[in-house]
């Protein structure tokens, strides 16, 4: 690497273009995935709920843990991207719980739009916080240490 791209942002060095490319395809493959086995019932969009509040916990305890573990340099910033950006990014989605919630309220099912934004934003929230618990808790137990 030379001097120049070492003084570029990251967003701007093609291996980590690619890291996070690779990352996000088989992000969006695995959403996809889940789309077909989730059941959606009564057209209710379970399965964007379930795939962006799992997104949420799992990303919020890797960059906790990432975070625990040292600055964003080396392996730990090779993780984040492919994980957190690359796979999470796409796996979970927001225009898809936007579109659903569209097509909700387009149906006529304003309670269960609202219930289902609702679901989606608090759990959001809530889901993300519980994983950033969990990778404290995880560090504290790996480590002995009680911070």
């Amino acid at each position: 690497m030379t001097t120049t791209e070492a003084n570029n942002p990251v967003h701007l060095h093609w291996g980590f273009i690619a890291i996070v490319a690779a990352g996000g395809v088989f992000g969006a493959l695995a959403r996809y995935g889940l789309g077909l086995v989730i059941p959606a019932p009564g057209a209710w969009p379970l399965p964007t709920l379930v795939i962006n509040l799992s997104g949420a916990l799992v990303l919020g305890a890797l960059l906790e843990g990432l975070s625990r573990r040292g600055p964003d340099v080396g392996n730990r910033r090779v993780l984040r991207l492919a994980l957190g950006t690359g796979f999470l990014g796409a796996y979970t989605t927001y225009s898809t719980l936007a579109l659903d919630a569209v097509h909700l309220f387009t149906a006529g099912a304003a309670p269960a739009a609202a219930v289902y934004l609702a679901a989606s934003l608090i759990g959001g929230a809530a889901a993300a916080t519980a994983g950033i618990w969990l990778g404290a808790w995880h560090h504290r137990r790996a480590t002995g240490r009680r911070l």
